[in-house]
């Protein structure tokens, strides 16, 4: 009997082989593993692949998967997030149990396929090319900004009937100056009396935060100066998420290659690396390791790579925190992002969160919905807020001024959330922040 005491194991991504996207091995291996959820049902109540599937199979004629025709099987593959939620917490046959069961990465496969015989859209691919549609909205961000606004009744409707985009879907705005260009410019004063006076790190600013959530990084500076660590911002380009989403694996290991062989050399130089956002994390930590499995760069910047919450709390663990935390005015409801939590580092925001004196913290373990671009698409995005109603259910009950999760789409579509929950609307819509601004603020600094 195969030993499955072991923890959860991810083999390789074999993208290159031929037989990962023929069509045959790939409906076969589908058909093996949705059997088995089939049977199991257990992550029933995570995003809306597994209530697709089980609803296929139950209305079928013979209530059983053979009666399931193969093509009706697109909308069950187009609702995975790629969260990795059901692979790390749910699912009881990953490897290294015999089933060998990866559903994510059976869901990338097939996206896999769909890309390589052209059935991905135009305008998917086009709006996931994040750095430049980042460099166009930074240089443009006044009209950006005007044109993405939900209130917009001349732009929305546009984009929803061109782009597939949701005339109602919260669409973050952008940056007057990219990250870079503004750490360039200044850096925080850096305390040498500090604990951690000497270590030196740098930002992997990452997309959304270095075009359009600039305060995350800013208040990464200022909280890490404080606490005596130099810090630097790169931004060699996109880890390549947005294109996993749609099983442009090519893409993704270019990204990787481009962005590991300019981090590393920040390594070399003695700097710790911090991805700013929980997906690009995940990236560089895991998911390129399982598709550049090759690139020496890509494994040195994985064993380098910390999330941001979980290098303040590597801090306080060590050489310790400076002084100066201060009670926050109003509770805080702490959304896991799913990515963070796939990271497997334990809930690394809950515990910097606790060192605040008097922290009133309400953790929401729970998806938020969003799944990246998937989230704001015309088709998905309904089902984005469904998926995520429990979570904006608790961060509401929880009366708290801020909402917090380290991935910030998934903390403004939360907002979104709450905003249509059925309750006492006079109560104060609560603020989208990320943990380490909330963070800052108990340090009474503003970015």
């Amino acid at each position: 009997m195969t030993d499955v005491s072991g923890p959860p194991t991810r083999h390789v991504v074999p993208w290159r082989d031929p037989a990962f996207t023929d069509p045959a091995e790939l409906d076969a291996e589908l058909r093996r593993v949705f059997d088995i959820c089939h049977g199991c049902r257990r992550c029933f109540n995570l995003c809306d692949s597994f209530p697709r599937l089980f609803d296929l199979i139950d209305a079928s004629e013979s209530g059983e998967l053979d009666a399931v025709d193969s093509r009706d099987f697109a909308p069950v593959i187009e609702a995975c997030t790629l969260c990795d939620i059901c692979f790390l917490t749910k699912c009881p046959y990953v490897p290294p149990h015999e089933f060998d069961l990866d559903f994510p990465h059976l869901m990338l496969r097939a996206r896999a396929a769909d890309m390589g015989a052209g059935k991905v859209g135009a305008m998917a691919r086009q709006i996931r090319k994040t750095d430049r549609n980042g460099k166009i909205g930074t240089a443009a961000s006044g009209l950006a900004n005007w044109a993405v606004a939900e209130s917009n009744a001349l732009t929305r409707p546009v984009m929803q009937a061109t782009a597939g985009i949701h005339r109602d879907a919260h669409l973050p705005n952008f940056a007057k100056q990219t990250l870079v260009d503004q750490a360039a410019k200044t850096a925080p004063p850096v305390d040498a009396t500090a604990p951690a006076a000497g270590r030196k790190a740098v930002l992997y600013a990452t997309c959304a935060g270095n075009y359009n959530y600039t305060n995350i990084g800013l208040s990464t500076r200022a909280v890490l100066a404080k606490n005596g660590v130099e810090t630097a911002v790169a931004y060699p380009g996109c880890c390549g998420m947005p294109q996993l989403e749609t099983g442009d694996i090519a893409a993704v290991v270019a990204s990787a290659r481009t962005v590991a062989g300019d981090l590393v050399g920040w390594v070399d130089r003695g700097y710790d690396v911090i991805a700013l956002t929980p997906s690009c994390a995940l990236m560089l930590k895991s998911e390129w390791r399982l598709l550049a499995p090759d690139d020496e760069n890509v494994a040195r910047l994985a064993a380098a790579t910390r999330d941001v919450a979980e290098y303040v709390v590597e801090l306080a663990r060590g050489p310790g925190i400076a002084d100066g935390l201060s009670a926050l005015d109003g509770g805080v409801a702490l959304h896991l992002a799913c990515h963070a939590r796939a990271q497997n580092i334990g809930p690394k925001a809950a515990e910097m969160l606790a060192l605040i004196p008097e922290s009133d913290v309400t953790v929401v373990e729970r998806c938020s919905g969003h799944g990246g671009a998937w989230g704001v698409e015309k088709d998905n995005f309904d089902v984005a807020l469904k998926v995520g109603k429990p979570a904006a259910k608790k961060a509401a009950e929880s009366g708290a001024r801020w909402v917090a999760s380290e991935c910030p789409l998934a903390a403004d579509h939360l907002v979104q959330g709450i905003e249509r929950l059925d309750r006492d609307r006079s109560a104060q819509t609560p603020v989208a922040v990320h943990p380490i601004e909330v963070f800052a603020r108990a340090y009474g600094i503003e970015v």
